[in-house]
């Protein structure tokens, strides 16, 4: 019983919860078990609070025994990327620093979840202070991917992904600088959204990059995603630059389909460094929405190298100087991979990230009126390449780091750098076994057209049939 109720989706588990056919009390307990049984072979969780969790779900059946419902998540378990406040809580953000860091606020985006009453289940295992693409963490334990423990989750929200996808838990938060919400998405066959620069609120989510930094769900269906960005979404006067415009109805579109809607091919950057497996799967994808009526059409591209460079030196100068003071008192305390690349940002010139922030304005009009000039959104892979294993991609701090950070983020970078959506949904599987997806990007603000066209691949393509083997 209890793994049937964990191969539910998040909508209808909160469905059966809020019609009493099934408690709180006993979907918690089905996590708990489950947790119980893969947390020591994929070490998705950094802390587990059960014993919290389920007095929270018995609060929560007594509220509905009262007909009281505490909001449209009332008593669904959700465990999140350990780096979202909760005040007088602890919070490690996947460090050695604030390993006993105890939050002095809430971080607004994860009490919207708790006041639709969700209940929260543990903080998950994430890269050390949300730098890294593969998931890596030598101070909590490398996170492991449930499809194949010997192979990465992605990072930095590696937990997030790799919790969800085990059916751990039915959703998760993750931060996104610059693939960290796609990436374990890609990597662990699940749904991540990095949403508009300003649509989530980030008050009270630890910081990298102030400039790049967003925050988006993980799930392991469209509906389900597009459910937990609406109660996540919308301005919030303790972050000050969130959007002030009110968020659209990202789940108006789910069932609309993909007939008439352009979906444009790059002609070069994504597909650089891709392996033929990986085009190979991009391309019945997109042939997959083609005989829905979708439109695919090549696009025109900016200069894309100079996108991801701009990138590259925002995400430097900004790491280091939130992280300076650190780096001089405590630089022992990093992982060497991590250490190194914050190291890096403190000799980027000042000028040249100055002229990083003043070109982004421009970079993304050139963006919408080349690539998104003649197509509606963009298809790009969710990742070059098949799933890497962990021992090939521990590189320490080698001259092996660099290359292995570009290639992983090859495709995510430049909507951190526009600010603009980015949505990865699983498409199948490379020959290791592993799962892969496609990156559906768009113009700011465009969240339920790139959902739209997410349902439309996740039903065509039938992925959420498959389950990892270690369930």
């Amino acid at each position: 019983m209890s793994d049937d109720l964990l191969d539910l989706n998040l909508i209808d588990i909160a469905g059966l919860i809020r019609k009493r056919k099934v408690s709180a009390v006993e979907v918690t307990k089905a996590c708990i078990e489950r947790i119980a049984r893969v947390q020591p072979i994929i070490n998705c969780y950094i802390r587990v609070e059960a014993d919290q969790a389920l007095r929270a779900a018995k609060r929560a059946d007594a509220a509905l025994a009262k007909g009281k419902a505490l909001g449209p998540l009332h008593g669904v378990p959700l465990a999140h990327k350990d780096m979202f406040y909760r005040k007088g809580e602890p919070t490690t953000c996947g460090s050695e620093i604030r390993r006993k860091y105890v939050a002095d606020t809430d971080c607004t985006a994860l009490k919207r979840l708790l006041d639709a009453g969700s209940l929260y289940l543990g903080g998950l295992n994430m890269a050390e202070f949300a730098i890294g693409p593969t998931g890596h963490n030598q101070h909590h334990g490398h996170c492991r991917n449930p499809w194949n423990p010997d192979h990465v989750t992605g990072g930095s929200s590696s937990g997030s992904g790799s919790a969800v996808a085990a059916r751990t838990v039915y959703g998760a938060l993750g931060s996104d600088t610059g693939g960290s919400v796609r990436l374990p998405a890609t990597m662990n066959g699940c749904v991540g959204m990095k949403p508009t620069t300003g649509l989530v609120s980030r008050h009270g989510a630890m910081p990298l990059s102030f400039s790049l930094d967003t925050i988006g769900p993980l799930t392991r269906s469209v509906r389900d995603n597009a459910r937990l960005l609406k109660l996540t979404a919308g301005h919030d006067p303790l972050d000050l630059t969130s959007s002030t415009a009110k968020p659209p109805n990202f789940e108006a579109g789910l069932n609309k389909g993909v007939k008439g809607l352009r979906i444009g091919i790059p002609k070069s950057y994504f597909f650089d460094v891709a392996s033929d497996e990986v085009r190979a799967l991009y391309d019945e994808a997109l042939d997959l929405l083609r005989r829905q009526g979708a439109k695919l059409i090549e696009v025109d591209l900016p200069d894309m190298v100079r996108l991801t460079h701009m990138s590259n030196l925002v995400l430097a100068s900004e790491g280091a100087a939130t992280h300076a003071r650190w780096l001089v008192e405590q630089p022992s305390d990093y992982q060497e991979q991590v250490r190194i690349r914050l190291d890096t940002g403190l000799f980027v010139p000042a000028v040249a990230y100055i002229q990083a922030l003043n070109a982004r304005g421009m970079l993304l009009e050139e963006f919408c009126t080349t690539a998104l000039a003649k197509a509606d959104v963009i298809a790009t892979p969710g990742m070059p390449f098949a799933v890497p294993r962990v021992d090939e991609t521990d590189v320490g701090g080698s001259p092996a780091l660099a290359d292995m950070v570009a290639r992983i983020s090859w495709c995510t970078r430049v909507a951190n750098y526009l600010g603009t959506p980015a949505l990865a949904v699983p498409c199948g599987f490379t020959a290791n076994r592993l799962p892969t997806a496609v990156q559906f990007m768009g113009r700011p603000f465009s969240e339920p057209l790139l959902y739209q066209v997410g349902a439309a691949l996740e039903r065509a393509c039938g992925f959420r049939e498959h389950r990892p083997p270690i369930i």
